[in-house]
């Protein structure tokens, strides 16, 4: 008899994912109406809710993170809702940092099922593995009552399932070239898209620098009549990186200020040169929270102590040492570049071992230019579990393209990390990065390698 959360993953996995065999080449496929019909079905719970939501191109993930952490410390409940997940489906609902249990996770799907069927019947087919695991979040969080959410857009912002949701605030962080067949090929065009989650009236904090998604951005603002902040107008912050030498991977400093609040020199929770950014756009949005909602207010003294800790999986996550190893999901030329620039600035200067795998329709050859001149040793590889891979062969091809140096291909994850663990050293770095698929399946074989027992000795 197959197990009652098991049924339930594959039922999931069975409807239509987009994050598995790849978003549609243009917009017409997505479309709000079978969320917001779905929605309705399940009585509306996103209205009950107070929410942040966050769109970008990169930092949004971290971004809602570091809001989340903060909000908690404040004493608030709160939950946050990311995606994709790395290793299980849980890990998209948290609240107050703690995952929801597979027993709510069932039930929850359980309900929002029995109105998709009634959609089915009723001839309204086709909810996505994306809008049921979006309807099934904030149907959690409102039954759980929590006193703030966190929500992250999926891809886009306009026509993304989570933009059924009435928010506080409303948050891009940052605007790139990515999703380019569906979002549109020029920063301006996806900036329409990402700013399309602002709504009449509600406040808007943007973080985007670039004059061109820039001026895209205030005038949706300003068409639908946002108070409407944005970085290096309204608010601004100064980063300090480690002074080297470093023994270890050390987290930079930044100061901010707001319109609103001094924040001042606080250490960056997260790993990286472009955290820093990240970080004045979260204290941003709570400065515009607690504007919308004077009682979900945070000062700086319980902001620091709710960053005390932070990490995010697979975002510059350090997953061991001697020789360190990291895993990050960086998946566009943007992010293959914010992750150079933190390996040089935020860990020691070691030799370092690259294992690199990704997916089909990314720009392979732009994230490699960034990759490789950092790495004495390359490792191609791809990951087993999605359609989307592409083939270790293919890559090292494209690396020996670029520089002419060797590159391993082995196409194992399991074996390519094992083979980087044998020829790094001790006193070196693994870096695995490409692919969040990728990302997730070494996490997993890097975390069951840390709870095997070790051989008895004889």
């Amino acid at each position: 008899m197959l197990d009652p959360y098991q049924e339930r993953l594959d039922y999931l996995y069975g409807r239509l994912d987009y994050e598995r065999v790849g978003m549609p080449r243009g917009l017409a496929e997505l479309g709000l109406g079978r969320m917001r019909r779905l929605m309705a079905r399940l009585g509306d719970p996103q209205d009950s809710l107070r929410i942040i939501h966050i769109a970008g191109t990169k930092g949004k993930g971290s971004t809602a993170a570091m809001a989340a952490a903060a909000l908690s410390a404040s004493g608030v409940t709160t939950g946050l809702y990311t995606s994709p997940h790395l290793n299980r489906l849980e890990e998209r609902y948290l609240i107050d940092g703690v995952m929801i249990t597979p027993e709510d996770l069932v039930a929850l799907v359980d309900e929002v099922r029995a109105a998709v069927e009634k959609l089915d019947a009723a001839g309204r087919p086709g909810a996505t593995f994306f809008e049921i695991t979006t309807a099934v979040a904030l149907l959690y969080f409102a039954r759980r009552k929590v006193g703030a959410v966190v929500l992250e857009v999926g891809m886009g912002g306009r026509l993304d399932s989570t933009n059924v949701v009435r928010p506080l605030v409303s948050v891009v962080t940052s605007i790139a070239l990515d999703h380019t067949r569906q979002l549109g090929d020029t920063l301006g065009a996806i900036a329409g898209e990402k700013a399309g989650i602002f709504k009449r009236g509600i406040p808007a904090v943007s973080g985007v620098q670039e004059d061109e998604p820039r001026a895209v951005i205030r005038r949706i603002a300003a068409a639908r009549r946002c108070p409407f902040r944005e970085i290096d107008v309204d608010f601004r912050y100064e980063a300090f990186d480690p002074v080297p030498p470093l023994d270890g991977p050390t987290p930079g400093k930044a100061a901010v200020k707001t319109w609103r609040t001094d924040w001042g020199t606080m250490d960056v929770p997260l790993l990286g040169p472009h955290q820093a950014h990240n970080l004045a756009v979260c204290l941003a949005t709570l400065d515009a929270l607690a504007e919308a909602e004077p009682a979900l207010g945070v000062d700086p003294e319980t902001a620091a102590r709710g960053f005390a800790g932070l990490s995010w999986p697979a975002r510059v996550e350090v997953m061991g040492s001697r020789p360190w190893v990291v895993v990050d999901g960086a998946h566009n030329v943007a992010s293959a570049r914010a992750l150079a620039e933190t390996l040089r600035k935020h860990f020691p200067d070691v030799p370092r071992t690259l294992v690199f795998g990704t997916t089909r329709e990314k720009d392979l050859e732009g994230q490699l230019r960034e990759l490789l001149p950092l790495f004495e040793t390359r490792i191609a590889t791809q990951y087993a579990h999605n359609p989307r891979a592409v083939m270790a062969e293919e890559t090292a091809a494209a690396a020996k393209a670029i520089d002419g140096r060797p590159i391993n291909v082995i196409e194992d994850p399991a074996e390519a990390l094992a083979v980087a663990q044998r020829v790094t050293g001790p006193n070196g770095l693994i870096c695995v990065t490409g692919s969040l698929f990728l990302a997730a399946e070494a996490r997993a074989i890097l975390l069951d390698r840390s709870t095997t027992p070790a051989p008895a000795s004889t």
